[in-house]
């Protein structure tokens, strides 16, 4: 790009400083003003052959505005579709920007997806271009979708290969852009002059628990009221780091996106899952977006290290942890420790808290967190060490915030008071329905999904069940769905029940279940690090995976650890019978959804034999 194009965009950048009052409509005005208040030089941050590189904010519109332009100059018009299948990275970002401001809707695709479910994303949507990481990524897909007959390119992020067919690099597709910048100069701003508020700027896939995904329609306003509203209780500032680690294919994560780059923050993206911890060390952000997995694994990973460094640390850790636990407690409930609680708390701070916020990096603010139900423990754990986690609460269909606890209000247990503009209520059956300007469009080709949807009166039916408390902060029971009846008539919610379980030291994934069984019961994936510990501890000789699943010993351990978990538990919800399965619940085993839930029909497909051979195995035994 010549100077004086380069002159023209930032003249463009400069019209949005008179409008720093009011917030941004559409994302396009997000990624224009921010580049006008802040104008940072490391806006976007990425590693590359082990050295972090920057990407200025000014960078950032100039290559969005070639890559639209780009767009263009391959026949691309308003309201066309282009997916984006890769990881994290600059370039995911740049070409969700320069889809947006050329109005061009984009369809977000999980990596982690199998090619079948690409190809039907692809089919639905009738993509006409094809984002896609790498040549790698490019041959897995390529059998599926070779007759997809919508895709007319693909454009690799990296390692761009003409060989593959219709296909150019990003970098060919921004000179593209910037050789039509120099034919007609006028048409950037007839672009972004016609990105409007309503018009539908992303089509995002539900993951689909159940059923067939469907492409939630959000809108330009949907995205930017959803930024504004979810942070007004948060002192979000220029001088906050950031560190993205979840999909930004999930709306939780390209929301967060859009939030960091709206306040002026830098974002850096982690290198892979397996390279966060050292991502975190070097970045050491002040704010962390992740789901209650991350969080449970961080704490799985911190117990496991003082087990197996002797019994007396593991002592000494089960200790602060109680502390922390104790401590949090009464902050949460705005009451003051006593002098003892605060002494000891000041002694598991100096010896375990210090360490576990150094995994983080040491400087975090506070961490939020959504797309699953935080244990409460988790909660209480880390906000007594010093770490405070922000539990929120949505869906992809509301953009996706609907409540969110913050710094100002918080309580355990819940998922807080609905952001500002978003209302919630609870219907006679207990599900929760909200509305609000972040509530979608609809679903695309699915009128009827669509009028299913929402009320008679206009209220979006979120599939889950809970409640509101006096004080207006929403809880989650359970996904309506997700309830499942006894052949005695009770209905149970697997998720509680399944997070009691999880508590155990022992335990690192659980799955309830018992549809139209007499009691309930669970599939129970093991911590197989703690079982070889307690293995040692006990001197039993087991080794295999195999082993530790079917040893007496290890089935009466986990049977008492299920019964000191779940005491609180109606007789009726009681897990009377369990297996241990040798393998973890995984999405690429097609087990659990890209953000971690289970996918419950098909675990339930997948351990059909075994769930029956649970219920035989305990008719046999008195109840």
């Amino acid at each position: 790009m010549t100077p004086m194009q380069q002159q023209e965009i930032r003249s463009g950048i400069s019209a949005y400083r008179d409008l720093l009052d009011s917030d941004p409509a559409t994302l396009p005005e997000i990624f224009l003003r921010s580049a006008a208040e802040f104008d940072l030089p490391d806006a976007l941050n990425y590693k590359q052959h082990g050295q972090w590189r920057s990407i200025s904010s000014q960078q950032v519109v100039e290559r969005a505005s070639r890559i639209a332009l780009g767009l263009y100059s391959l026949g691309l018009r308003k309201g066309d579709r282009a997916a984006i299948l890769a990881a994290n990275s600059p370039g995911w970002t740049l070409a969700d920007a320069g889809c947006q401001f050329a109005g061009v809707i984009d369809v977000p695709i999980y990596t982690t997806l199998a090619p079948d479910s690409v190809r039907y994303i692809i089919d639905d949507s009738k993509a006409r271009v094809f984002f896609i990481q790498d040549r790698a990524t490019y041959e897995r897909f390529d059998a599926a979708i070779a007759d997809c007959g919508s895709i007319e390119h693909f454009i690799f992020l990296e390692n761009g290969d003409s060989d593959a067919r219709g296909a150019i690099s990003l970098a060919e597709l921004e000179e593209r852009g910037a050789d039509l910048q120099r034919e007609s100069p006028g048409l950037l701003d007839e672009l972004l002059s016609g990105v409007g508020p309503n018009d539908v700027a992303t089509l995002i896939y539900t993951s689909g628990t159940t059923g067939e995904p469907k492409g939630v329609m959000l809108t330009q306003s949907n995205l930017a009221s959803n930024v504004h509203d979810a942070s007004e209780k948060y002192s979000f500032s220029q001088g906050d780091i950031s560190l993205s680690v979840l999909p930004l294919s999930h709306v939780f994560e390209r929301t967060g996106m859009y939030v960091y780059i709206r306040y002026g923050m830098r974002v850096h993206y982690a290198e892979s899952i397996d390279k966060v911890p050292e991502n975190l060390k070097e970045v050491r952000p002040t704010i962390f977006i992740g789901v209650p997995r991350i969080f449970e694994k961080v704490f799985e990973r911190a117990r496991m290290k003082a087990a197996l460094s002797g019994r007396v640390n593991e002592m000494i850790f089960d200790w602060a942890i109680e502390v922390a636990k104790e401590y949090a407690a009464f902050t949460s409930a705005g009451q003051a420790p006593s002098m003892s609680h605060a002494a000891k708390h000041r002694v598991a701070d100096t010896i375990v808290f210090s360490r576990l916020r150094e995994f983080f990096g040491g400087r975090l603010r506070f961490c939020i967190t959504g797309g699953a139900a935080l244990p409460d423990e988790i909660y209480l754990i880390f906000t007594g060490a010093g770490i405070s986690i922000m539990q929120g609460y949505g869906l992809t269909e509301t953009s996706p915030v609907i409540s969110s606890n913050n710094p100002s209000a918080s309580r355990v247990g819940t998922v807080g008071r609905p952001i500002r503009n978003v209302q919630a209520r609870i219907a006679t059956d207990g599900e929760i329905e909200v509305r609000g300007p972040g509530v979608m469009q609809g679903y695309y080709n699915k009128e009827a999904e669509t009028k299913e949807a929402f009320t008679e009166d206009g209220w979006f039916r979120t599939g889950d069940i809970g409640e509101i408390d006096n004080d207006g902060f929403l809880k989650i029971t359970d996904r309506k769905k997700e309830l499942f009846k006894t052949s005695g008539g009770k209905y149970i919610a697997p998720s509680p029940i399944e997070q009691m379980i999880r508590s155990s030291r022992f335990v690192s994934q659980a799955v309830l279940v018992g549809d139209g069984r007499k009691f309930p019961a669970a599939l129970i994936v093991p911590n197989f690090e703690m079982l070889e510990s307690y293995a040692r501890l006990k001197e039993l000789e087991i080794s295999t995976t195999e082993e530790f699943c079917k040893h007496p010993r290890i089935i009466n351990l986990f049977a008492r650890q299920i019964e000191a978990a779940t005491l609180t538990l109606a007789q009726f919800e009681k897990v009377k019978a369990f297996a241990l399965l040798e393998a973890e619940l995984t999405v690429e085993s097609g087990d659990l959804t890209p953000t971690l839930k289970v996918k419950r029909r098909v675990v339930d497909e997948k351990y059909q034999a075994l769930i029956d051979e649970i219920y035989r195995n305990a008719e046999k035994e008195p109840q």
